[in-house]
Parts: C-alpha cells; sequence; structure tokens
C-alpha cells in the first residue's frame, strides 16, 4: 500500500470510530396528558360489531374528552400485532372526578414463540 492508500485508510477508520461513538439511538417519544373530568361519562353507544377480519383486531368505539365536552370516536380496526392484547379505553373514577386510561397494547402472557 501507498502512503496515501494508508492515510485515508486510517482518516476513514478514525472517522467511524468518531462516529459510532457519537451515536445516541433518539428517545422513543412518550408523552402523556392527562385529564380530569368532573361529570361521569355518558353511557357507550351502540355499535355493531362488523364481523372478525383476519389480521385484524377490533376496537370499540368510546367517549373522549375534547373540546370542554364528552365526544363519541366510532369503532374501527387495528392491525393485528402478534404476542399482543389490545385493551381499549376506560373511563374510571378518579377523586372528585373521571380519568380515561388511554388504548394499550399489552403483551399476552399465553403468547409462546
Amino acid at each position: 500500500m501507498t502512503f496515501l492508500t494508508r492515510s485515508l485508510v486510517a482518516v476513514a477508520a478514525l472517522g467511524l470510530a468518531i462516529g459510532a461513538a457519537s451515536y445516541a439511538p433518539p428517545a422513543p417519544a412518550r408523552e402523556y396528558v392527562s385529564v380530569t373530568v368532573g361529570s361521569r361519562p355518558p353511557p357507550p353507544r351502540f355499535e355493531r360489531v362488523p364481523p372478525a377480519r383476519a389480521g385484524y383486531v377490533w376496537a370499540p368505539g368510546y367517549w373522549n374528552w375534547a373540546g370542554g365536552r364528552y365526544v363519541w370516536v366510532g369503532g374501527h380496526w387495528y392491525g393485528a400485532r402478534p404476542g399482543y392484547v389490545y385493551r381499549p379505553p376506560v373511563w374510571r373514577p378518579y377523586g372528585r372526578g373521571w380519568r380515561i386510561e388511554r388504548e394499550t397494547w399489552h403483551r399476552d402472557p399465553r403468547w409462546h414463540r
């Protein structure tokens, strides 16, 4: 190898080493907004659950708090996540009001890979 080739290889290796040492993977965004409402949510609306679809999970409709009032969010399909169980949003009493627990996906304890 010539001197120029060795120098270029050394500079490239140094650049890669510095880049690898200074890399920080992006942190996952975690945002949680908690809203406590003084009045109980209305009873759920009746929704006809459509027939099951392979590879999808039905998320039932729920009451959301938006613009200072309850707003109905209709049910919809989510793509299934193997190894996870969908839990819909639920309103729970909190102090003198009500607080919503947002929809989540939890690990399925029965899932075996």
